[in-house]
């Protein structure tokens, strides 16, 4: 090999030095920051590579985790988050305010709404009357829990529950307030939680993902989109599988017609030398995502035909969710569904039940979405504490934000209301995984406008999730454009008032 000598500017630290030219350059020295990476000494790519596609240690990193392990010990495994979209009304569900219902009709003061910005839906309204909940409340349990008549159901496990009724965010619309409880930021981009787990935990399965996204079928109201189960600046492998409603489960997952099992696993051993050859070239990471997404999908194609057939579940076990468990794409069959993937091991399942967004004509609105969902959420909690589940899984049951103790639009005694998007307060709930059951943690004002006691953000609520799965929410980061990002972005404290 010729040597030449190359002056210490162009190299920095190296100084003043004889280097070889290095093969497949033709004989030139100026080459470029990635062909220097990937060429020089024993060659960046291939240990990165081997790094990400033959992780051999113990713990999480064995799966593919970055942490390696988890910070201590986690009381919960995983996470089965029933994500209730459009916002459900708390005043109408969780939080009983008696003086309400006195109130009706009146105007909302402004010593209450202390200049809050309202949306623009019904900021302009010369009349802000208040309207107590037309449903009749009651006490359950032990714990005492007030809840509506619309949830019979849930009323019959409050004692597991943990009522969270002073959670409070920014957004006041709903693109930014579903994006900031699944991501914790308005603005979309950044990794969703599920995401963050599958990158600092890894996968515990072989044969399934690690993150699961579940839509119920036939909804209308705001639009959900994929970010809200993206991987945002993370390498794409961590994003979610969703799993459908009709045919395949999964988009794709089976072989086309003509083609066998052996012939997919050829052309797949064969677009992965080839894949292996483009990242000794250009060491992306996003090349190395590409080869674990075909391997998954491949082994998919066994594994999500089983956890789907509910075949092998006993009559009173779909009888216990509800008549709409045997129809794929209900929520009822969703959190059936969602019980069989905590069984095999899916670490974050998310479930997505829409229209809840009840601007107008909110009482039979509100009771139709609790017909489809109150039965089935109530037994997923039941049906896990009865495998001996619950204690190591963590449901949540709660929207984006709730809804305003006045009328939108024209008030009429006896008629139906509806109800506008309120960021001050709003409930959600909590069992099994850590949680503090038979409890009600936080406290609104006497006309359910604003939080008098306890308050929970949302940084709050991600925090508390990560500290159960045993994650230090400070420590989980990830390196992006010059900044180190986290769930929880700069915030963020661990509610421990509803720890067990």
């Amino acid at each position: 090999m010729t040597e030449k000598k190359v002056p210490a500017t162009k190299f920095g630290q190296f100084g003043e030095r004889d280097l070889p030219s290095l093969p497949g350059f033709g004989g030139r020295h100026l080459f470029s920051r990635r062909d220097w990476l990937s060429s020089f000494g024993m060659g960046l790519g291939g240990i990165a590579l081997s790094e990400m596609l033959g992780r051999t240690s113990a713990g999480a990193e064995a799966s593919g985790g970055v942490l390696g392990g988890y910070h201590f010990p986690p009381k919960a495994k995983r996470v089965i988050y029933l994500f209730q979209s459009g916002g459900p009304s708390q005043l109408d569900l969780y939080d009983h305010k008696p003086l309400l219902v006195e109130k009706t009709g009146e105007q909302l003061p402004d010593s209450v709404r202390g200049g809050q910005r309202l949306t623009g839906m019904s900021g302009n309204q010369s009349s802000i009357p208040m309207v107590g909940s037309p449903f009749a409340f009651a006490q359950y349990g032990a714990s005492g829990a007030w809840l509506s008549e619309l949830l019979p159901h849930t009323a019959k496990i409050a004692d597991r529950l943990c009522f969270v009724r002073s959670m409070h965010t920014e957004s006041i619309n709903h693109g930014p307030g579903v994006t900031f409880m699944q991501s914790g930021a308005q603005i979309p981009g950044r990794p969703s939680i599920g995401a963050w787990l599958d990158y600092g935990l890894g996968n515990d399965h072989e044969d399934l993902p690690s993150f699961v996204v579940l839509i119920t079928k036939n909804k209308g109201g705001q639009p959900l989109m994929s970010h809200l189960w993206g991987a945002g600046f993370l390498p794409t492998k961590h994003q979610a599988v969703r799993f459908r409603s009709g045919g395949d489960p999964v988009l794709y997952v089976n072989n086309p017609p003509g083609v066998s099992p052996e012939n997919r696993r050829q052309l797949l051993d064969g677009l992965r030398q080839l894949h292996e050859h483009e990242f000794a070239g250009t060491p992306d990471a996003e090349i190395t995502a590409r080869i674990a997404n075909y391997e998954m999908a491949f082994r998919m194609q066994s594994s999500v035909p089983e956890v789907t057939d509910f075949s092998d579940e006993p009559a009173h076990v779909l009888e216990m969710y509800g008549p709409d468990a045997k129809d794929p794409g209900t929520f009822a069959a969703n959190c059936l569904l969602a019980r069989r993937l905590a069984e095999r091991g899916v670490r974050f399942i998310q479930l997505y039940h829409q229209d809840w967004d009840h601007h107008g004509v909110l009482k039979g609105g509100i009771a139709n979405e609790c017909r489809q969902t109150d039965q089935p959420a109530a037994a997923l909690v039941e049906d896990l504490a009865a495998r001996g589940m619950l204690d190591e899984t963590l449901v949540i049951w709660g929207g984006e934000f709730g809804r305003t103790n006045y009328c939108q639009g024209l008030y009429k005694p006896g008629g139906d209301f509806g109800r506008d998007h309120h960021p001050r307060c709003f409930t959600m709930w909590m069992a099994g995984g850590g949680i503090k059951p038979g409890t009600t943690y936080g406290e609104t004002d006497d006309l359910g406008y604003n939080i008098v006691k306890d308050g929970v953000h949302v940084h709050d609520f991600h925090a508390t999730m990560l500290h159960l799965l045993g994650i230090d929410h400070e420590r989980l980061t990830y390196k992006f454009q010059g900044r180190r990002y986290r769930l929880t972005d700069v915030h963020g404290k661990i509610v421990r008032g509803i720890l067990a």
